[in-house]
């Protein structure tokens, strides 16, 4: 798809004839080999760069402080394929490091950036020769701000940044020669006038002085034919129709010459021409005319000149760009308290207190992030399986890994006290809940078929998060469907480290019969009914997923709470598919208590005395309260 997308790119610039494209290098496939694997799924799951909420960060959010839109630009592009080459990650990490020991340079690169610009679109719009007098300048500003990066670079005691240093070229030639050209303050286009400077061109400065002496005559004109005439009001004006003219208001009409002739009448004025002003409006139009061609002819002569240093210029966006994102990653280290990553060659991941680097920076500044360590290696700990009620943190512990081992190979540093993070080639997610009803598609197929991609390109440095997995079918199906993909991902030869989210409580058995499955709970409390969330992850299983408190919390009905809380109390008595049955059958079923009541009066009566807080009531709204219950029995 790649392939044939870039060949329709070229085929559309040959058959539209667009010859300018030396900006345009080379076009490549992205390497496999360098870069971690990633499907659009994951991309989507992790919400690296758009989120389903339009008011939520993403990842991106959190990573660009970049000062240039070339930067941004290089931070997305590094985001989406982060490195698998630890030596790559370790010279990023080594540069963040320094920047943030050194703030001369953070500020030399701050600054200097910002002026620098858009430098990689300037260069472009050179390349096509749409380049206006005013981003010339810009040009010239980007290019002078280079010199001093390029200085600071050199001065450090980081190879890489002595590399990036020796490399950038400020191509003073093009700085200088734009600075003799093109005047301070150009138009926005060339046809303007006033591009080119003074002494550039004798040809040009010759024009302009007979331009402006002519102006000057006319100027003598109007002030002579005024005292001739005894007009006070006269002027001389100019439009495209008839070019040069004398005007007179009404009441001086009768001064007027005979040799005057009248080209137009307005309502308050008369406007006039004569042979002299005629002769010499030819001599200004003539000159100013050729004043625009010989300085569009002089423009465009530089402009083609600086398409010699096209490739040289676009080597120093690619190396400002990338000091850019090194900045970024030093500010928000800074910021946010991140700490430099182990990285490492062996296939275990270790993160000490971690934390979700887009929750912890929505949350107030009153709330801690509650951090936590996550383990995990192809001998002991391979699978991690994790239960815990709703909305107790669980999906974000398994994103949070993620995204942290994402920025860690990236060459960020990373929301934890320490990690050691062997290099991952693959991520996989499975979480959330969505159908493509374009292509017919269900939930649960989309969950299976978003499994079977993972299932179908697992590696031995694979990292997969799992959540929820068969939870859009039914409960005997789902729970037989999770058992059996965890105990594939144990028994491939693969290992590949996987975090397991569930609410199937039976999949906690699996630990007995799997060595490498280890079981984990994000913990709650309790207390007087309620739920308290701790989000701390702890060793061993948990047994309830407290849904009912979460929808009470969500304010669902209390008729509805209290019938949810007698159903569970019987199925959790029989697990049997007939005591199942018999318990939904019975007379207080849900369905039946709702819309089939016997005698729905009763019920009602039953809610009210229910819903009654004695310890508040006051007599009068108890006798209000039971003539309410008398009216009900009176229907």
């Amino acid at each position: 798809t790649a392939t044939i997308s870039a060949g329709a790119v070229l085929h559309y610039l040959k058959e539209t004839h667009h010859h300018l494209t030396q900006h345009i290098r080379k076009i490549s496939r992205i390497d496999q080999e360098k870069y971690v694997w990633m499907d659009r799924f994951t991309i989507r799951n992790l919400e690296l760069f758009h989120s389903t909420n339009d008011q939520a960060k993403t990842l991106i959010d959190v990573l660009d402080f970049t000062v240039s839109p070339m930067g941004s630009r290089m931070m997305k592009r590094w985001l989406a394929l982060p490195l698998k080459n630890k030596l790559q990650i370790e010279k990023r990490t080594e540069v963040v490091q320094y920047i943030l020991n050194n703030p001369d340079l953070t500020s030399v690169l701050e600054g200097n950036i910002k002026l620098i610009g858009d430098l990689e679109r300037l260069i472009s719009k050179i390349s096509t020769t749409r380049v206006s007098p005013r981003e010339c300048n810009q040009l010239k500003q980007a290019l002078n701000a280079i010199e001093p990066i390029k200085e600071a670079c050199k001065n450090t005691n980081i190879s890489e940044l002595k590399i990036i240093s020796e490399q950038l070229n400020p191509c003073k030639i093009i700085a200088d020669k734009i600075k003799n050209t093109i005047t301070e303050n150009p138009p926005a286009v060339v046809n303007k006038g006033n591009v080119i400077k003074k002494g550039i061109n004798s040809e040009l400065d010759e024009l302009r002085n007979l331009s402006k002496s002519g102006k000057d005559y006319l100027q003598q004109i109007l002030e002579r034919e005024s005292k001739k005439t005894g007009i006070p009001s006269l002027k001389i004006s100019f439009n495209n129709v008839f070019g040069y003219y004398l005007e007179v208001r009404n009441i001086h009409k009768d001064k007027v010459p005979e040799e005057w002739i009248r080209k137009q009448t307005l309502v308050s004025a008369e406007r006039y021409i004569t042979e002299e002003l005629k002769e010499y409006e030819q001599k200004i139009l003539s000159a100013e005319s050729k004043i625009l061609e010989l300085e569009s002819k002089l423009y465009y002569e530089l402009v083609l000149s600086m398409s010699e240093f096209v490739q040289t210029i676009q080597l120093n966006a690619q190396l400002i760009s990338q000091l850019d994102c090194l900045y970024s990653f030093a500010t928000i280290a800074k910021r946010n308290n991140y700490k430099k990553a182990t990285i490492s060659e062996g296939t275990s991941i270790l993160i000490k207190k971690g934390r979700h680097p887009v929750i912890e920076q929505q949350q107030s500044s009153e709330e801690s992030y509650i951090a936590n360590d996550v383990q995990l290696d192809r001998e002991k700990q391979q699978i991690m399986m994790i239960t815990g009620p709703n909305m107790s943190g669980k999906s974000a512990l398994l994103r949070q890994t993620a995204l942290i081992v994402i920025m860690a190979q990236i060459g960020s540093f990373i929301p934890a006290e320490a990690a050691e993070i062997g290099i991952v080639d693959k991520i996989f997610t499975r979480v959330g809940a969505s159908d493509n009803i374009s292509m017919g598609e269900s939930t649960f197929m989309v969950e299976m078929n978003e499994t079977a991609s993972i299932l179908n390109n697992l590696s031995d440095r694979s990292l997969i998060l799992l959540d929820e997995i068969g939870r859009g079918t039914s409960t005997y199906d789902g729970v037989s469907i999770a058992w059996a993909i965890a105990e594939y991902l144990h028994e491939t030869e693969c290992r590949a480290k996987t975090l397991f989210a569930t609410h199937y409580h039976e999949l906690n058995d699996m630990t007995e019969k799997f060595d490498r499955i280890k079981n984990y709970n994000v913990s709650v409390k309790e207390i007087d009914g309620k739920i308290m969330f701790i989000r701390t992850l702890k060793k061993g299983g948990s047994e309830h997923s407290f849904g009912i408190h979460v929808a009470k919390m969500a304010g669902m009905p209390k008729q509805i709470i209290r019938k949810s809380e007698q159903i569970l109390k019987k199925l959790e008595k029989s697990r049997s598919k007939e005591e199942n049955k018999s318990v939904i059958s019975e007379k207080e079923d849900m369905q039946l208590s709702i819309f089939q009541l016997d005698d729905p009066t009763l019920i009602q009566i039953k809610d009210e005395i229910t819903d009654i807080n004695i310890n508040t009531l006051t007599p009068v709204e108890a006798l209000m309260k039971l003539n309410e219950i008398k009216k009900l029995i009176g229907k």
